[in-house]
Protein backbone atom coordinates (compact mmCIF):
# COMPACT_ATOMS: atom_id res chain seq x y z
CA UNK A 1 0.00 0.00 0.00
CA UNK A 2 1.32 3.20 -1.15
CA UNK A 3 1.02 5.80 1.58
CA UNK A 4 0.38 9.87 0.48
CA UNK A 5 0.25 12.56 2.19
CA UNK A 6 -0.56 16.30 0.21
CA UNK A 7 0.67 19.17 1.84
CA UNK A 8 -1.54 22.40 -0.29
CA UNK A 9 -4.61 21.75 -0.61
CA UNK A 10 -5.61 25.22 -2.48
CA UNK A 11 -6.12 24.95 -6.40
CA UNK A 12 -3.39 22.29 -7.04
CA UNK A 13 -3.49 20.49 -3.78
CA UNK A 14 -7.37 19.80 -4.89
CA UNK A 15 -6.91 19.13 -8.52
CA UNK A 16 -4.53 16.28 -7.88
CA UNK A 17 -6.57 14.82 -5.34
CA UNK A 18 -9.93 14.38 -7.64
CA UNK A 19 -7.22 12.63 -10.35
CA UNK A 20 -6.44 10.51 -7.92
CA UNK A 21 -10.19 9.42 -6.80
CA UNK A 22 -11.12 9.99 -10.80
CA UNK A 23 -8.44 7.37 -11.97
CA UNK A 24 -8.06 5.64 -9.18
CA UNK A 25 -8.57 2.17 -11.12
CA UNK A 26 -6.26 2.95 -13.85
CA UNK A 27 -3.49 3.79 -10.71
CA UNK A 28 -4.11 1.13 -8.54
CA UNK A 29 -4.12 -1.39 -11.83
CA UNK A 30 -0.37 0.32 -13.00
CA UNK A 31 1.64 0.81 -9.65
CA UNK A 32 -0.66 -0.99 -6.79
CA UNK A 33 -2.82 0.29 -4.21
CA UNK A 34 -2.56 3.23 -2.30
CA UNK A 35 -4.40 5.64 0.31
CA UNK A 36 -3.91 9.42 0.68
CA UNK A 37 -2.86 9.90 4.84
CA UNK A 38 -2.91 12.98 5.69
CA UNK A 39 -4.00 16.57 3.86
CA UNK A 40 -2.63 19.62 5.20
CA UNK A 41 -2.93 23.17 4.23
CA UNK A 42 -1.74 26.50 6.00
CA UNK A 43 -4.26 26.83 8.48
CA UNK A 44 -5.76 23.47 9.09
CA UNK A 45 -5.03 19.38 8.17
CA UNK A 46 -6.89 15.83 8.47
CA UNK A 47 -5.74 12.87 8.34
CA UNK A 48 -6.23 8.92 10.03
CA UNK A 49 -9.35 7.65 9.08
CA UNK A 50 -11.09 9.67 5.77
CA UNK A 51 -11.72 9.77 2.14
CA UNK A 52 -10.66 11.96 -0.34
CA UNK A 53 -14.04 12.55 -1.45
CA UNK A 54 -14.82 13.87 2.76
CA UNK A 55 -11.74 15.93 2.49
CA UNK A 56 -12.56 18.34 -0.75
CA UNK A 57 -16.11 18.59 0.40
CA UNK A 58 -14.91 19.76 3.88
CA UNK A 59 -12.66 22.15 1.93
CA UNK A 60 -15.12 23.73 0.06
CA UNK A 61 -17.80 24.18 2.25
CA UNK A 62 -16.10 24.94 5.49
CA UNK A 63 -12.75 27.05 3.62
CA UNK A 64 -11.21 24.55 6.12
CA UNK A 65 -10.27 21.23 6.95
CA UNK A 66 -9.68 19.87 10.43
CA UNK A 67 -7.42 20.29 13.06
CA UNK A 68 -5.44 17.12 13.45
CA UNK A 69 -1.77 18.81 13.26
CA UNK A 70 0.31 21.86 11.73
CA UNK A 71 1.66 20.56 8.68
CA UNK A 72 5.04 20.07 9.69
CA UNK A 73 3.64 18.26 12.58
CA UNK A 74 2.54 15.35 9.91
CA UNK A 75 5.85 15.71 7.95
CA UNK A 76 7.42 14.53 10.75
CA UNK A 77 5.47 12.10 12.72
CA UNK A 78 3.12 10.38 10.09
CA UNK A 79 4.01 7.38 8.27
CA UNK A 80 4.02 8.17 4.23
CA UNK A 81 5.80 7.08 1.00
CA UNK A 82 5.42 10.05 -0.63
CA UNK A 83 4.85 13.85 -0.31
CA UNK A 84 2.80 15.81 -2.65
CA UNK A 85 3.53 19.53 -1.94
CA UNK A 86 1.79 21.90 -3.68
CA UNK A 87 2.21 24.84 -1.19
CA UNK A 88 2.22 28.51 -2.80
CA UNK A 89 5.90 29.51 -4.71
CA UNK A 90 7.74 31.53 -2.94
CA UNK A 91 10.97 32.39 -4.40
CA UNK A 92 13.13 31.96 -1.36
CA UNK A 93 11.15 28.39 -1.19
CA UNK A 94 8.89 29.37 1.79
CA UNK A 95 7.38 26.69 3.82
CA UNK A 96 7.36 24.71 0.69
CA UNK A 97 11.44 24.39 0.59
CA UNK A 98 11.02 22.97 4.84
CA UNK A 99 8.34 20.77 3.83
CA UNK A 100 10.45 19.74 1.10
CA UNK A 101 13.95 18.93 3.01
CA UNK A 102 12.30 17.40 6.22
CA UNK A 103 10.02 14.27 4.01
CA UNK A 104 13.76 13.86 2.01
CA UNK A 105 15.39 13.71 5.38
CA UNK A 106 12.92 10.80 6.80
CA UNK A 107 13.17 8.85 3.23
CA UNK A 108 9.77 9.73 2.10
CA UNK A 109 9.71 10.66 -2.22
CA UNK A 110 8.21 13.95 -3.02
CA UNK A 111 6.25 15.10 -5.92
CA UNK A 112 6.19 18.65 -6.24
CA UNK A 113 4.19 21.82 -8.38
CA UNK A 114 6.10 24.42 -6.39
CA UNK A 115 8.48 26.68 -8.25
CA UNK A 116 10.26 28.25 -4.82
CA UNK A 117 12.32 25.47 -3.12
CA UNK A 118 13.52 24.36 -6.72
CA UNK A 119 15.12 27.73 -7.20
CA UNK A 120 15.74 28.09 -4.31
CA UNK A 121 18.18 25.09 -3.50
CA UNK A 122 17.74 22.84 -7.05
CA UNK A 123 21.30 21.42 -5.93
CA UNK A 124 20.77 20.84 -2.44
CA UNK A 125 17.71 19.18 -2.79
CA UNK A 126 18.79 16.78 -5.39
CA UNK A 127 21.41 15.68 -3.51
CA UNK A 128 19.66 15.25 -0.02
CA UNK A 129 17.00 13.00 -2.38
CA UNK A 130 20.36 11.12 -3.52
CA UNK A 131 21.71 10.71 -0.16
CA UNK A 132 18.42 9.40 1.21
CA UNK A 133 17.54 6.88 -1.92
CA UNK A 134 14.48 8.78 -2.66
CA UNK A 135 13.38 10.87 -5.78
CA UNK A 136 12.29 14.42 -5.93
CA UNK A 137 9.62 14.74 -8.98
CA UNK A 138 8.97 18.59 -10.23
CA UNK A 139 7.41 18.30 -13.81
CA UNK A 140 4.57 20.28 -12.48
CA UNK A 141 6.92 23.05 -11.88
CA UNK A 142 7.63 24.23 -15.72
CA UNK A 143 4.86 24.14 -18.12
CA UNK A 144 1.62 22.18 -16.43
CA UNK A 145 1.41 19.05 -18.34
CA UNK A 146 3.92 19.90 -21.14
CA UNK A 147 6.41 17.38 -20.36
CA UNK A 148 9.52 19.41 -20.14
CA UNK A 149 11.73 17.87 -17.50
CA UNK A 150 10.79 14.46 -18.50
CA UNK A 151 11.91 15.48 -22.10
CA UNK A 152 15.26 16.86 -21.09
CA UNK A 153 15.91 14.31 -18.13
CA UNK A 154 14.90 10.81 -19.47
CA UNK A 155 14.15 11.13 -23.38
CA UNK A 156 17.14 13.15 -24.50
CA UNK A 157 19.50 11.49 -21.56
CA UNK A 158 22.24 11.01 -23.77
CA UNK A 159 21.49 13.94 -26.06
CA UNK A 160 24.14 16.89 -25.52
CA UNK A 161 21.38 20.14 -24.78
CA UNK A 162 22.98 23.05 -26.71
CA UNK A 163 20.10 25.01 -25.14
CA UNK A 164 16.59 25.31 -24.63
CA UNK A 165 14.40 28.26 -26.02
CA UNK A 166 10.48 28.52 -25.03
CA UNK A 167 7.46 30.84 -23.51
CA UNK A 168 6.77 30.09 -20.15
CA UNK A 169 4.40 32.14 -19.32
CA UNK A 170 0.42 31.90 -20.24
CA UNK A 171 -0.79 35.59 -19.18
CA UNK A 172 2.07 36.88 -21.03
CA UNK A 173 1.65 35.07 -24.21
CA UNK A 174 -2.15 35.86 -23.71
CA UNK A 175 -1.32 39.32 -23.80
CA UNK A 176 1.04 40.02 -26.33
CA UNK A 177 -0.89 37.63 -28.79
CA UNK A 178 -4.00 39.83 -28.46
CA UNK A 179 -2.20 43.29 -28.96
CA UNK A 180 -0.48 41.30 -32.03
CA UNK A 181 -4.39 40.56 -33.53
CA UNK A 182 -6.02 43.93 -32.62
CA UNK A 183 -2.94 46.29 -31.80
CA UNK A 184 -4.31 47.84 -28.59
CA UNK A 185 -2.83 49.01 -26.08
CA UNK A 186 -0.79 46.59 -23.43
CA UNK A 187 -2.93 48.00 -20.26
CA UNK A 188 -6.49 47.80 -21.82
CA UNK A 189 -5.21 43.86 -22.68
CA UNK A 190 -4.09 43.67 -19.35
CA UNK A 191 -7.55 44.71 -17.80
CA UNK A 192 -9.47 42.34 -19.93
CA UNK A 193 -6.85 39.64 -19.13
CA UNK A 194 -7.57 40.21 -15.19
CA UNK A 195 -11.94 40.25 -15.91
CA UNK A 196 -10.96 37.09 -17.51
CA UNK A 197 -9.30 35.54 -14.67
CA UNK A 198 -6.37 34.45 -17.29
CA UNK A 199 -4.23 37.47 -15.37
CA UNK A 200 -4.13 38.16 -11.66
CA UNK A 201 -5.53 41.72 -9.70
CA UNK A 202 -1.50 41.71 -9.27
CA UNK A 203 -0.14 40.68 -12.45
CA UNK A 204 3.86 41.57 -11.53
CA UNK A 205 4.93 37.72 -11.35
CA UNK A 206 3.84 37.43 -14.41
CA UNK A 207 4.03 40.31 -16.64
CA UNK A 208 7.85 41.32 -15.34
CA UNK A 209 9.07 38.14 -16.67
CA UNK A 210 9.11 36.69 -12.96
CA UNK A 211 7.54 33.67 -13.15
CA UNK A 212 9.40 32.90 -16.45
CA UNK A 213 12.76 33.74 -14.91
CA UNK A 214 12.01 30.83 -11.76
CA UNK A 215 10.84 28.35 -14.61
CA UNK A 216 13.86 29.35 -16.74
CA UNK A 217 16.35 28.13 -13.73
CA UNK A 218 14.70 25.08 -13.34
CA UNK A 219 15.37 23.83 -16.58
CA UNK A 220 18.62 25.56 -16.50
CA UNK A 221 19.71 22.94 -13.36
CA UNK A 222 17.72 20.23 -15.33
CA UNK A 223 19.92 20.28 -18.39
CA UNK A 224 23.32 21.09 -16.33
CA UNK A 225 24.07 24.79 -16.14
CA UNK A 226 24.22 26.06 -12.89
CA UNK A 227 21.67 28.78 -11.95
CA UNK A 228 20.42 30.73 -9.72
CA UNK A 229 17.00 33.36 -10.16
CA UNK A 230 19.19 36.61 -9.84
CA UNK A 231 21.64 34.87 -12.89
CA UNK A 232 18.85 35.59 -14.83
CA UNK A 233 18.72 38.53 -17.46
CA UNK A 234 15.26 39.73 -17.24
CA UNK A 235 13.13 42.72 -19.13
CA UNK A 236 8.76 42.17 -18.68
CA UNK A 237 6.78 43.52 -21.35
CA UNK A 238 5.18 46.66 -19.93
CA UNK A 239 6.27 48.74 -22.39
CA UNK A 240 5.18 46.85 -25.37
CA UNK A 241 3.48 48.83 -27.96
CA UNK A 242 0.89 48.10 -30.80
CA UNK A 243 3.23 49.94 -32.57
CA UNK A 244 5.95 47.79 -32.32
CA UNK A 245 3.66 44.97 -33.86
CA UNK A 246 3.03 46.81 -36.83
CA UNK A 247 6.66 47.60 -37.31
CA UNK A 248 7.59 43.74 -36.74
CA UNK A 249 4.94 42.14 -38.56
CA UNK A 250 6.08 44.52 -41.87
CA UNK A 251 9.31 42.11 -41.57
CA UNK A 252 7.53 38.99 -40.98
CA UNK A 253 8.03 38.64 -37.36
CA UNK A 254 5.91 39.07 -33.87
CA UNK A 255 6.82 39.43 -30.31
CA UNK A 256 6.66 37.04 -27.48
CA UNK A 257 8.58 37.07 -24.04
CA UNK A 258 11.13 34.40 -24.89
CA UNK A 259 12.80 32.35 -21.96
CA UNK A 260 16.43 31.28 -22.98
CA UNK A 261 19.13 29.41 -21.68
CA UNK A 262 22.02 28.34 -23.01
CA UNK A 263 26.29 28.09 -21.87
CA UNK A 264 26.48 31.46 -22.84
CA UNK A 265 22.69 32.89 -21.91
CA UNK A 266 20.63 33.04 -19.34
CA UNK A 267 17.57 35.42 -20.02
CA UNK A 268 13.75 36.52 -20.35
CA UNK A 269 12.68 39.25 -22.31
CA UNK A 270 10.59 40.48 -25.30
CA UNK A 271 12.13 38.84 -28.98
CA UNK A 272 11.10 39.09 -32.71
CA UNK A 273 10.07 35.64 -33.75
CA UNK A 274 9.21 34.80 -37.38
CA UNK A 275 5.63 34.41 -37.99
CA UNK A 276 6.23 30.81 -39.53
CA UNK A 277 8.44 29.89 -36.09
CA UNK A 278 6.87 27.17 -33.54
CA UNK A 279 7.57 29.82 -31.12
CA UNK A 280 4.88 32.30 -32.43
CA UNK A 281 2.14 30.47 -31.24
CA UNK A 282 -1.00 32.46 -29.54
CA UNK A 283 -3.27 32.37 -26.26
CA UNK A 284 -2.45 31.24 -23.15
CA UNK A 285 -0.21 28.19 -24.62
CA UNK A 286 3.70 27.44 -23.36
CA UNK A 287 6.22 26.14 -25.49
CA UNK A 288 9.86 24.85 -25.28
CA UNK A 289 12.34 24.21 -28.36
CA UNK A 290 15.82 22.12 -27.09
CA UNK A 291 18.76 22.23 -29.66
CA UNK A 292 20.36 18.87 -29.25
CA UNK A 293 23.68 17.49 -30.49
CA UNK A 294 22.47 14.55 -32.08
CA UNK A 295 18.56 14.84 -32.30
CA UNK A 296 17.99 18.09 -33.75
CA UNK A 297 15.93 20.52 -32.57
CA UNK A 298 12.86 18.94 -30.33
CA UNK A 299 9.35 21.14 -29.77
CA UNK A 300 7.05 20.75 -27.50
CA UNK A 301 4.13 22.86 -26.57
CA UNK A 302 0.66 22.69 -24.27
CA UNK A 303 -1.35 24.19 -21.76
CA UNK A 304 1.38 25.65 -19.03
CA UNK A 305 -1.13 25.97 -16.43
CA UNK A 306 -4.45 25.41 -15.06
CA UNK A 307 -5.98 22.67 -12.33
CA UNK A 308 -6.06 19.09 -14.35
CA UNK A 309 -3.04 20.15 -16.11
CA UNK A 310 -0.59 20.34 -13.63
CA UNK A 311 -2.32 17.87 -11.27
CA UNK A 312 -1.79 15.70 -14.70
CA UNK A 313 1.96 16.70 -14.87
CA UNK A 314 2.24 15.41 -10.76
CA UNK A 315 0.27 11.90 -11.30
CA UNK A 316 2.77 10.97 -14.26
CA UNK A 317 5.24 11.85 -11.32
CA UNK A 318 3.63 9.09 -9.50
CA UNK A 319 4.01 6.91 -12.15
CA UNK A 320 7.40 7.57 -12.59
CA UNK A 321 8.25 6.77 -8.80
CA UNK A 322 6.45 3.33 -8.96
CA UNK A 323 6.20 1.97 -12.54
CA UNK A 324 8.42 3.99 -15.00
CA UNK A 325 11.54 2.49 -14.46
Amino acid sequence: MIKIAIVGFGTVGQGFAELLERKREEIERTIGKFRVVAIADSKSSISGDFSIGDAIKMKRERRRLRDDGRAEEIIEELDFDVLVEATYTKLDGGDGLDYIRKALKKGSHVITSNKGPLVADFRGLMSLAERNGVKLMYEATVGGAMPVIKLARRYLAFCEIEGVRGILNGTCNYILSRMEEERLPYEQILNEAQELGIAEADPTYDVEGIDAAAKLVIIANTIGVDAKFEDVERIGIEKITPEAFSVAREKGYTIRLIAEVSKRALRVSPRLVPLSHPLAIKGTMNAAMFKTDTAGNIFVAGRGAGKEETASAMLSDLYDIYAGN
